[in-house]
C-alpha cells in the first residue's frame, strides 16, 4: 500500500533531475571558497530575493540563528512571536547560544504581530533594560494556518523597525509559497527585509539545506557565525546542486500545492465530527468537534493503518501538509481514509 505522508513538507524526496544534478555537481571545498557550485547557488538565491549577498546553509534552524547572531550581540533583544518557530521550535537557540533575549508578543490569528504591540515592545535607552536590537516576523506562518503575511504589512513593520533604529529578519521557510500565494515576485515580499532565510528542503524537495541573503556586509559576517555554529561544509556542491534545480524547476508549481490542499480541506469540512481552518497556502489544520468519539493519537494511528500519516498538534489539532509528493488521488484517498476513521 502506497503511504501518503502529509506530516509535513520536509518529507519531500528530491527529484530525479535534482538526483542527477547531484551526481554530476562539480564540487570544491565551500569553507576555502572554491565550491562552484555552492557559489552558483548562492548567486541565484541572492539575485531571485533582490539581495547583495546569501549564504548556503545546512538548515532553517541554523539559518535563523546566523542570522540572529549576526544582528544581535550578548545581552540584546529580539522582538519576536510568541507563536513563531524560532521561539517555539528551535531549543531556545538565540538564548542558549546566542545570549539573546526574546521578546514575545502575540501572534494574530493571520501571523501578523500587532504594530502597536511592536511599538511598545521596542525598550527606550535604559541601563536596567536590554537593548532592542531586532524585529522577527514568520512568512508563511506555520502555526498560524500557513497563512501569507502581505507585501505590504511586511513592508510597515520593517519601516517601524528603521525608525527605531532596529533590523529586520523574515522567517522565509516558506516564503515562496507565500509569494506564490499572494500572486507576487519573492522580490517584493523581503524588500525592506534586512535579512531572509529561506528553507530549499521543504516545498522546494531538495534534500538538504537553507539560504540566508542580505548585504553583503551581513553576509560576511554570518559567515562567521555559520563557522562557529559548525555549518562549514567541504565538497558541499552536491547538495547545492539539488538547490538549483530547486530554485529553477519547483518554485513554479507550488500553487498546485495550494490548490490540493483546498481540495482537501474540502473535503475534510463534509465530514461529521470534523471542523476545518482556513486554507491559504498547502498547510491545513482541522481538529475534532466535542463530543469527539475518539482521541487525536487513536485518529493519528488508524489513519497510518491505512496509509496515511500526519501530525496530532497541540489542542488537539491535525496538521496536514501537501507538496510535490502528494497527487489529486492521494488527497481523495486521504479524504476517503478520514470519513472512514470517522465512521
Amino acid at each position: 500500500m502506497r503511504v501518503i505522508d502529509l506530516r509535513s513538507d520536509t518529507v519531500t524526496r528530491p527529484t530525479p533531475a535534482m538526483r542527477r544534478a547531484m551526481a554530476e555537481a562539480e564540487v570544491g571545498d565551500d569553507v576555502l571558497g572554491d565550491d562552484p557550485t555552492v557559489q552558483r547557488l548562492e548567486r541565484m538565491a541572492a539575485e531571485r530575493l533582490g539581495k547583495e549577498a546569501a549564504l548556503f546553509v545546512a538548515s532553517g534552524t541554523m539559518g535563523n540563528l546566523v542570522c540572529l547572531l549576526t544582528h544581535c550581540r550578548r545581552g540584546d533583544e529580539a522582538i519576536i512571536g510568541d507563536r513563531s518557530h524560532t521561539f517555539l521550535f528551535e531549543q531556545g537557540g538565540m538564548a542558549a547560544l546566542g545570549g539573546i533575549v526574546p521578546h514575545t508578543v502575540p501572534n494574530q490569528p493571520d501571523g501578523t504581530l500587532c504594530l502597536e504591540d511592536v511599538e511598545k515592545a521596542i525598550r527606550g535607552d535604559n541601563v536596567h533594560f536590554p537593548r532592542t536590537r531586532l524585529i522577527c516576523l514568520e512568512n508563511t506562518h506555520n502555526m498560524c494556518n500557513g497563512t501569507p503575511l502581505t507585501v505590504d504589512y511586511t513592508a510597515r513593520v520593517a519601516r517601524l523597525a528603521h525608525q527605531h533604529g532596529l533590523r529586520l529578519h523574515v522567517d522565509g521557510a516558506r516564503i515562496f509559497n507565500a509569494a506564490a500565494a499572494l500572486g507576487v515576485d519573492v522580490r517584493e515580499l523581503v524588500r525592506e527585509a534586512d535579512s531572509v532565510m529561506f528553507c530549499l528542503s521543504k516545498g522546494l524537495c531538495a534534500p538538504v539545506g537553507s539560504l540566508v541573503c542580505g548585504s553583503a556586509e551581513f553576509i560576511a559576517e554570518a559567515r562567521r557565525a555559520r563557522k562557529v555554529l559548525g555549518g562549514g561544509m567541504r565538497q558541499a556542491g552536491v547538495l547545492a546542486a539539488a538547490g538549483i534545480v530547486a530554485l529553477e524547476e519547483m518554485t513554479g508549481r507550488l500553487v498546485e500545492d495550494h490548490a490540493r490542499a483546498r481540495r482537501l480541506a474540502e473535503g475534510l469540512a463534509q465530514l461529521p465530527g470534523l471542523e476545518v481552518a482556513p486554507v491559504a497556502t498547502n498547510i491545513l489544520y482541522f481538529w475534532l468537534t466535542e463530543p469527539a468519539a475518539k482521541t487525536q493519537e487513536e485518529v493519528v494511528d488508524e489513519l497510518a493503518q491505512r496509509g496515511v500519516l500526519l501530525f496530532g498538534r497541540e489542542n488537539g489539532r491535525f496538521r496536514a501538509v501537501t507538496h510535490y509528493w502528494v497527487g489529486d488521488e492521494d488527497i481523495e484517498r486521504t479524504i476517503a481514509a478520514l470519513a472512514d476513521v470517522m465512521g
